[in-house]
């Protein structure tokens, strides 16, 4: 059966039900969202009244941060309504959605409703993150069950990538198909396929993860705030780390999976894990339930010096200033960039900290061997979830295989933990990792067949690390792979992603490498970030010495590198995602195509260091303000909405808006959903460009500037935000020097000039820029601590 999703009802608008609507007319789809009735306003005949929870929830959705919607108008899409008045309209709907209350008796009344107005063959859906599945679906029909299962967002929907899809015995095998597809394609979702056990793959990980992390910290006499130190980023988890995720998940919800798995697993080996420890009781009964009531294992309190974080004494229970924890094994992998080396680093480190993830570790491997093939067949559909779930950067089994299988299933068994015996069957099998590559294909270890098997869908998830067999070039920062097809990818690896002159000469040499010997170039990368920008370490340390030829030479060479990602032989295609920020967006501003994962944060923020964007940011943008010139427009509004993107430093929130800003360009660029097919989907662009004949563009000589008369619009607008207060003197004097870039220099008339032209006056203002001192300061400040100062 074809199926195609134009209409998906919500039923619950609650905080996961608001923000799952949202999601989905994020994407296109129109969305009927439903709840009850307020109490006291049965009788009423008035919509406003009726629908008051139902329209109150989605406007605090709307209003929250971060946002669940890619651009605001996307709301549009969203219609309200009630169970007594609209239930029926779900007839018109092709997937129906539950997001109600955890309770099997009111889900089920929803059930029995709804089912009164579906269509035969229509999807229809669970959101519970505990209830069996199959108990759920008793008593309806049999079209009703073919077309029932589990499918369980993370919260926040549009930033947690993972999708749990979990089938019943009587489920469509077309249905789990299908939803498994769509969440991958339209939705951007790790789709995960679950068995239907208490709290599924992730949430069962997830939460015996970190209760174990609380009986070490009791074993080893550890504080909040030191366990939030050893298991954020160092380690790849998210800043959250522990304490901190539980609070903004809501205490008394880690708690509530927390006695589930322990009153419905009665034959899991580790239960006596999910007892809950007394501190934790006494945390849930004085109410401290996290963000949701002021206060949890943190408290926010105002203080003499600001907004102050007080953390949780669990011996005393009361709450005190913050320490920070000092480990010295965590300072020394701290330097560490490459995250499996530090992970290493980190389990060896002889003093708390390394006695910490020796004791993690072993209780997390020993765990997950034992929920294979309980919770899942396959191993890889464990890393899945908790990396798309819970924010993970390399999964338990990964972690498993960078520390060494045999070695460290050795210790464990040596510290009194048990593993599986599918785990000590694997040597006889010639298996030694859990996962290995061949051939550019990622291959996971198969229990039941005691195999290795390709990642299924590998050729839609091109990751280039996959590819070392394949490197073509590299130097201490960039590498150059052949991905395949023709095509070459090019990858850099720094602090932040920042581009320096090793990843400058990098790019140049991927560059002239892709014009000899392949169809095109891939810029891309598997971090975090693509790029926070130019090294502006370098930029600080040779304007304070005064070096202003070789500053001079090092922006010359910034933005010739840029112009050869434009005027090359072969088609360039940039996949950036997360931040891309300054020289990075200028990088994806020349490049022949941007394949931007919908979670791309992208802008021009020079100015706030007191810069402006000299890779050819400020020349693209002036260029394309020209281009963008209409006859029953003001001659200026162009050239003004572009300068106050880059005046104010403006970061689109997602790639969509990136479209809206003009920084991606409509019919041309395109938006992936899942972050994961970026690169394939570069990929299939660059053959796609070369295969139609690619011919190499010309540089532009007919650049519309519009001179004095712009200047004049420019400088009055910067002058009325300086004398209301919003600019500093130094803003002024850094937004009049952009201005004049834009406008092509004091020339009398509107006239046309070349790049070049407008490169040189990029440059110049640049360098003189570097000469001032509230610039220097500002730079300083974002090397010190990370947030440029206002001065």
């Amino acid at each position: 059966m074809k199926r195609s999703i134009r209409k998906v009802a919500v039923l619950g608008s609650g905080v996961m039900g608001s923000r799952i609507a949202c999601h989905f007319a994020g994407i296109g789809v129109q969305v009927l969202l439903l709840d009850m009735v307020p109490k006291g306003a049965e009788e009423s005949t008035k919509p406003a009244e009726r629908n008051k929870l139902v329209n109150d929830a989605l406007q605090a959705a709307i209003k929250s941060n971060p946002s669940p919607v890619f651009t605001k108008d996307v709301v549009k899409k969203i219609t309200t309504g009630n169970f007594d008045d609209n239930m029926k309209d779900i007839a018109g709907c092709d997937w129906i959605i539950e997001v109600v209350v955890e309770r099997l008796d009111i889900k089920q009344l929803v059930y029995e409703k709804a089912e009164k107005f579906r269509k035969p063959g229509t999807l229809i859906t669970s959101n519970t993150s505990g209830i069996p599945i199959h108990m759920m679906a008793e008593g309806r029909t049999d079209d009703f069950k073919k077309h029932f299962c589990g499918s369980h967002f993370f919260n926040p929907p549009r930033y947690l990538r993972l999708l749990e899809i979990i089938p019943t015995p009587h489920t469509d095998r077309e249905v789990v198909d299908f939803l498994m597809e769509y969440g991958d394609l339209y939705l951007g979702k790790t789709t995960v396929l679950c068995k239907d056990t208490p709290a599924f793959i992730a949430n069962r990980i997830g939460i015996y993860s970190i209760m174990s992390i609380f009986h070490i910290m009791n074993k080893l006499g550890l504080t909040i705030d030191e366990v939030d130190a050893l298991t954020g980023p160092i380690i790849g988890r998210p800043k959250s780390a522990t304490f901190r995720t539980a609070d903004v998940v809501g205490i008394d919800t880690l708690v509530k999976v927390a006695k589930g798995v322990a009153d419905n697993c009665a034959d899991d080996e580790a239960k006596d894990m999910f007892i809950i420890p007394s501190w934790l009781e006494t945390v849930v009964n004085n109410n401290w339930l996290g963000d949701k009531t002021g206060q949890g294992f943190f408290k926010k309190i105002k203080s003499a010096t600001g907004k102050e974080i007080l953390t949780l004494n669990l011996q005393t229970m009361e709450y005190a200033a913050r320490v920070k924890p000092k480990f010295a094994g965590i300072e020394a992998a701290k330097p560490i960039e490459d995250l499996k080396q530090r992970i290493k680093m980190l389990s060896a480190a002889t003093d708390k900290a390394g006695e910490f993830y020796k004791l993690f570790h072993y209780s997390l491997f020993a765990y997950i061997s034992h929920r294979i093939p309980e919770i899942s067949d396959e191993i890889y559909r464990v890393d899945d979830a908790m990396k798309a779930g819970f924010g993970w950067e390399i999964g338990a089994f990964e972690t498993w295989d960078v520390l060494g299988v045999a070695k460290t299933v050795d210790a464990m068994k040596a510290a009194g933990y048990k593993v599986a015996g599918w785990i000590d069957e694997m040597p006889a099998s010639g298996a030694a990792s859990f996962y290995k590559v061949e051939n550019g294909k990622r291959l996971y270890y198969d229990v039941p067949t005691k195999t290795y098997k390709p990642l299924p869908g590998g050729e839609a998830f091109i990751i280039l690390n996959n590819y070392a067999d394949k490197l073509v070039w590299k130097n201490s920062a960039c590498k150059l792979y052949d991905i395949g097809d023709g095509v070459a990818g090019f990858e850099w690896s720094s602090k932040m992603n920042s581009i320096g002159g090793e990843v400058l000469e990098g790019l140049n040499k991927a560059i002239s490498v892709a014009e000899e010997k392949f169809k095109g170039l891939v810029i891309a990368n598997d971090g975090a970030n693509f790029s926070a920008g130019a090294n502006v370490g370098m930029i600080f340390m040779l304007a304070i010495e005064q070096e202003y030829d070789e500053l001079d030479m090092a922006i010359r060479m910034f933005q010739n590198s840029m112009m050869r990602v434009r005027y090359s032989s072969v088609p360039v295609v940039i996949a950036p995602h997360g931040l891309t920020l300054g020289g990075g967006c200028e990088m994806n501003l020349h490049a022949d195509k941007i394949c931007a994962a919908a979670e791309t944060y992208i802008g021009l923020v020079e100015l706030g260091v007191g810069l402006i964007p000299g890779g050819g940011g400020t020349k693209e943008f002036a260029l394309r303000a020209g281009d963008e010139l209409h006859e029953d427009e003001p001659e200026t509004i162009t050239l003004k909405n572009r300068f106050i993107s880059i005046a104010t430093a403006k970061v689109a929130t997602s790639a969509q808006e990136g479209f809206d800003m003009g920084i991606l360009r409509k019919g041309h660029d395109e938006v992936v959903m899942n972050t994961g097919r970026r690169m394939a989907e570069a990929k299939r662009s660059v053959i796609e460009m070369s295969d139609e004949g690619y011919s190499i563009p010309v540089q532009r000589k007919d650049v519309k500037v519009m001179g004095r008369l712009g200047l004049g619009a420019l400088y009055a607008g910067v002058h009325a935000m300086w004398r209301a207060g919003y600019a500093t003197d130094h803003d002024a004097l850094v937004a009049r020097k952009l201005a004049y870039v834009m406008c092509g220099g004091d020339l009398s008339n509107q006239s046309l000039v070349s790049e070049q032209y407008l490169l040189d006056l990029e440059r110049e203002a640049f360098l003189s820029l570097c000469g001032e001192k509230k610039t220097l300061e500002r730079i300083q400040s974002v090397l010190k601590s990370g947030r440029p100062i206002r001065n």
